[in-house]
């Protein structure tokens, strides 16, 4: 089995930054790929950005240009730096993983962390 345990939510102005980070422990030699999805209210959950095994990334449109997903092996963490944010990105933010390749839809991960929440103020 595997645990996902993200931390770095808060509230922040609109133009700022935070950085989330996503812990994994357990099973997670053969975790492949990983994301970050994000639900707002009202509203289905849906990718925003994710990374391959080997360092490769993918972006959400509404995203690409102020986020950057990154992938630290040693310490089996995965990153969200969320810069120029918008109160549009607020949402309750979800890690991911999978032991699939190229797989990004929600319903296509099997290990979901319990999600930290960002609230972006206007």
């Amino acid at each position: 089995q595997v645990q996902l345990v993200e931390s770095g939510g808060g509230l922040v102005q609109a133009g700022g930054s935070l950085r989330l980070s996503c812990a994994a422990s357990g099973s997670i030699v053969s975790i492949n790929t990983m994301g970050w999805y994000r639900q707002a209210p009202g509203k289905e959950r849906e990718l925003v950005a994710g990374i391959s095994r080997g360092g490769s990334a993918m972006y959400a449109d509404a995203v690409k240009g102020r986020f950057t997903i990154s992938r630290d092996g040693a310490k089996n963490t995965v990153y969200l730096q969320m810069n120029s944010l918008k109160p549009e990105d607020t949402a309750v933010y979800y890690c991911a993983g999978t032991n699939r390749v190229r797989i990004w839809a929600p319903s296509g991960m099997d290990y979901w962390g319990k999600g930290t929440l960002v609230t972006v103020s206007s």
